[in-house]
């Protein structure tokens, strides 16, 4: 069989080109202007190499910041407009205040101008010809799905959310029982070959519950199509790539030998420098909360009207329960009628307390339990006792988010949506158990990064 090849970018792949491509096109841009204008205050050459590598680490931060490299966002153009222009405005503002690495500023005001409308130029550019070039069908990466799940949608469904260049085209079931889902092909198991030939699928994805739902005809197939060069991965390895959680809901009993521990869960080298940035982002957090103090005291005076502080029973690291402390959001008495989970629009929180909860400044006392040891400042949300008790019966592996430190922000906290179902638990703990199982240095800054564009944009709840 000669397969059909099809370009194809994968997410870490998109990512990369995004970030490696937005420094090129400005850093492009810049020389082309300092060229044909004239323009010194910016210069790219052996002698300025720094101020270079400043822009270029600035923009990578705040593009990040503001979204950026987010793949879903990344495709649309009204969202990547905006971001732009959010990107830029910081980017160059810090560059412009920080003159002991970048260029002193220049006589000629306008060039600072000239600088301004050139990064923005050169990433309204570049962005429009990813969009028109590769974020398009012509590069989206063709999946064949080989399972005998009866929820194949959700199977399908989970593949495709979080990459839009995803595409499965299809599926064959394994198992004996029939099933049509609506919306997706059904093939043949005998016809593979001439399947991947002719809709020039990308990958197969395996996923089946037991070993045994493939047959040794089906197998040999698909030996033969690894040798010719077919990409051929699990279900739960590839759900973990592109959703970046573990999908416990699929994952067997026999949890611990899928389940890794990150070394860094061990590494005491990584374990100092974790307890180095925790105390500096809680000093950091309480001197911003100080600064602001007046603010949220009068605030608390005037639209709550009651204690400034609360605390409250949270279970942490190997179950252990301790006190935390936190900003009073809801009126007094919030639950006489016993312990509940907070609502979207819950009617127990105030007006006040509404705008703590967005902008996460009712979570700045927490930054007292990162210091005492009780938390970290990244870790699992920590939970009340009886939600822990309840969430543990009915969703397997709920104990394992105990076995680090919980955060003031986390893996879980900054991409699963505000919930209060156990289908939203289960969501949260696949992230926590990501970030349990990946856990290390460069996910801890990006889970800051992040944090920073859920307050920016005003996520929180």
């Amino acid at each position: 069989m000669s397969q059909q090849s099809s370009i194809h970018f994968d997410i870490s792949e998109r990512k990369v080109l995004l970030r490696i491509f937005d420094i090129i096109s400005v850093l492009a841009l810049l020389y082309a202007v300092g060229l044909v204008f004239n323009f010194d205050y910016f210069k790219i050459n052996s002698t300025h190499w720094v101020w270079s590598i400043v822009l270029a680490l600035y923009l990578t931060v705040f593009a990040t910041i503001f979204e950026l490299y987010n793949l879903q966002k990344a495709s649309r153009l009204e969202t990547v407009v905006q971001n732009i222009i959010l990107t830029s405005s910081v980017t160059v503002l810090f560059y412009l205040l920080t003159p002991f690495f970048t260029p002193e500023l220049p006589p000629n005001r306008l060039q600072i101008v000239y600088f301004y409308i050139s990064v923005n130029l050169a990433l309204f550019i570049w962005r429009y010809a990813y969009i028109s070039l590769i974020a398009t069908p012509r590069f989206f990466k063709r999946v064949l799905v080989i399972g005998n799940e009866k929820d194949i949608e959700r199977v399908v469904d989970s593949l495709q959310k979080s990459d839009p260049n995803y595409r499965v085209i299809g599926f064959v079931n394994t198992g004996e029982e029939k099933y049509a889902p609506e919306g997706i092909d059904q093939f043949e198991a005998k016809d593979l070959e001439n399947i991947i030939s002719e809709y020039t699928v990308s990958e197969i994805v395996v996923a089946v519950s037991e070993t045994s739902d493939i047959t040794i005809p089906l197998n040999n197939q698909l030996i033969s199509l690894l040798e010719k060069g077919v990409h051929i991965r699990e279900y739960t390895q590839v759900y973990e790539e592109i959703n970046r959680r573990v999908p416990v809901q699929h994952v067997s009993n026999d949890f611990y030998r899928y389940f890794p521990f990150s070394r860094s869960n061990q590494n005491k080298l990584y374990l100092f420098f974790h307890r180095l940035l925790d105390l500096f982002f809680s000093i950091l957090g309480l001197s911003f909360g100080l600064l602001i103090s007046p603010v949220i005291i009068i605030g608390n005076l005037v639209a709550n009207r009651g204690p400034f502080f609360y605390t409250q029973e949270r279970v942490g690291r190997n179950g252990d329960v301790f006190n935390i402390y936190k900003l009073r959001s809801m009126v007094r008495d919030a639950e006489k009628d016993g312990a509940r989970y907070a609502e979207a629009k819950d009617v127990r929180v105030t007006k006040f307390g509404r705008f703590l909860r967005r902008s996460r400044f009712d979570e700045i006392p927490q930054f007292i339990n990162v210091i005492k040891g009780d938390m970290s400042v990244i870790g699992p949300r920590p939970e009340r006792p009886i939600f822990v008790e309840n969430l543990s019966k009915e969703i397997p592996f709920y104990e394992i988010r105990h076995l680090v430190k919980p955060g003031v922000t986390g893996w879980a906290q900054v991409n699963a949506k505000y919930g209060m179902t156990q289908e939203d638990a289960l969501v949260k703990l696949q992230y926590d158990l990501y970030y349990i199982k990946k856990r290390s240095l460069f996910l801890d800054i990006s889970i800051v990064i992040k944090t920073l564009s859920t307050i920016i944009f005003f996520r929180g709840q």
